[in-house]
């Protein structure tokens, strides 16, 4: 590892050596202060690769010195040592910028851990990557073009958060690109060369979820044939991204408030714990507060993962962006060789127009299936096939019914709309629609719509 400057900062002289003797270990230059008021003088002084400062100090908190550094020194990472089960401190203190936290007694496993992750941070003035090019969709479309405002402040808050190693709550409706921002944030940060790991919380059994996320033991239970690595131990040095994390189960919440506080995780049947460095990136289309309000998810473990919050904008909230967006994806399914046709003034006007309930990935079905039976090389309105003209008429229909029976066929409408837009995926219609999987099964039984379903097959 290359030599460079780290400033400690801790009122307990003993530590001070401990953190100094490690530092020297790695290769790195400590620079010590005792106090608030050494540490500013050093700051104002000499430039640091990195910051440790303990959260009590003899003449004020750490608290001030985060915020110093992230007011005067933006790109200096800082990391905060906190007493042992103090959690409070370290949100506070990942909020107001520190770039992680250690807790007390320190891990110097932990500590070097941290080290290295924060030396890996790109600094001011390096190469920067495309913004539309650095992450793809899961489709293949890069998904966060566009200049609007909103866009704009949502790359620029990823940016942000790329530097950080606190946990992210994303939020934003489904297919409005929320894997994606994760994505960016673990590709544009200090855990890039790492692993990835995207989980959807909301499709793993129930009886499987402590097996999936930690691991078991050869013989933990029936069909247990070998040893087996979660989803923690497969993210481990990496960022693991928990998709619909509001339909975990409580009793899994409770496990995944201690792996993420303790940093150490348990596989069924093991007898012995083994430590996990992971970054946490959640997602979800809920309002986890309410559901908070509601007892539905832990009060603890929300604040956990909501310490910063990130929202990705609906696509009818970008519709400057939709023209560049909907370029980009034509040119993406016209094949290889090919010139992509483009849209018609009219029909343009009819995408901006639209109101996308599926957002970006509702836009990429439509073009798709355009694409495909498109016989020029423009695509009027009507190769387009939006919903609105069909909805309107529905909309007519149940005029004058009974409000039950009226109520029961906006319902069948939405459904069956999202299905079709899910191309009858019913996992990915019962997401747009924003019920779980089994809520969605329930109401396509009590609708009658099984029957249609199984007429198409």
């Amino acid at each position: 590892m290359a030599t460079g400057h780290v400033l400690v900062v801790d009122d307990e002289a003993d530590i001070r050596e401990l953190l100094g003797i490690t530092l020297l270990r790695m290769g790195l230059e400590p620079h010590c202060a005792a106090s608030v008021s050494e540490a500013l003088e050093l700051l104002g002084r000499s430039s640091f690769e990195l910051c440790l400062t303990d959260m009590r100090l003899a003449d004020g908190d750490g608290l001030s010195i985060v915020e110093h550094i992230t007011r005067n020194h933006p790109s200096l990472p800082v990391a905060v040592i906190t007493a042992h089960g103090s959690a409070e401190n370290a949100v506070a203190a990942l909020k107001a910028g520190a770039f992680d936290y250690l807790g007390k007694p320190v891990s110097l496993d932990q500590l070097r851990a941290l080290v290295r992750s924060a030396l890996k941070l790109p600094r001011p003035g390096g190469e920067r990557q495309d913004p539309d090019a650095d992450a793809q969709h899961e489709s293949g479309v890069p998904s966060l073009i566009g200049n609007s405002p909103l866009m704009e402040q949502a790359r620029q808050m990823i940016d942000k958060l790329a530097r950080s190693q606190a946990p992210v709550q994303i939020r934003g409706e489904s297919g409005s690109g929320k894997e994606l921002a994760a994505r960016r944030i673990h590709m544009n940060g200090a855990r890039r060369e790492s692993s990835f790991v995207a989980v959807n919380c909301g499709a793993i059994p129930e009886n499987l979820m402590e097996s999936e996320f930690f691991g078991h033991k050869k013989g933990a239970f029936t069909g247990a044939l070998a040893d087996h690595d979660g989803f923690f131990q497969a993210a481990d040095g990496g960022t693991l991204f928990l998709d619909e994390v509001g339909d975990l189960p409580l009793s899994m919440q409770v496990k995944l408030l201690r792996a993420i506080q303790e940093k150490r995780v348990r596989k069924v049947g093991s007898t012995s714990e083994e430590p996990v460095d992971v970054r946490i990136i959640s997602a979800t289309h809920r309002h986890l507060a309410e559901e908070v309000k509601s007892g539905a998810f832990r009060q603890d473990l929300y604040y956990r993962l909501n310490v910063i919050e990130l929202r990705m904008p609906a696509l009818r909230e970008l519709r400057e962006d939709i023209p560049r967006l909907a370029a980009a994806i034509l040119a993406r399914h016209a094949g290889e060789g090919r010139a992509p046709p483009r849209l018609s003034a009219q029909a343009e006007a009819a995408l901006q127009d639209y109101h996308f309930p599926g957002n970006v990935r509702e836009l990429e079905n439509i073009l798709e299936r355009a694409v495909a039976l498109v016989s020029g090389d423009e695509i009027a309105v009507g190769d387009l096939q939006l919903s609105d003209e069909r909805a309107a008429e529905q909309e007519m229909d149940v005029e004058g019914l009974p409000l039950p029976e009226r109520l029961e066929a906006i319902e069948r409408k939405a459904i069956l709309e999202a299905l079709e837009h899910a191309r009858y995926n019913q996992t990915a219609a019962a997401k747009l629609l924003g019920i779980s999987f089994r809520a969605l099964r329930y109401r396509i039984q009590r609708l009658g719509i099984k029957q249609e379903l199984e007429a198409k097959s």
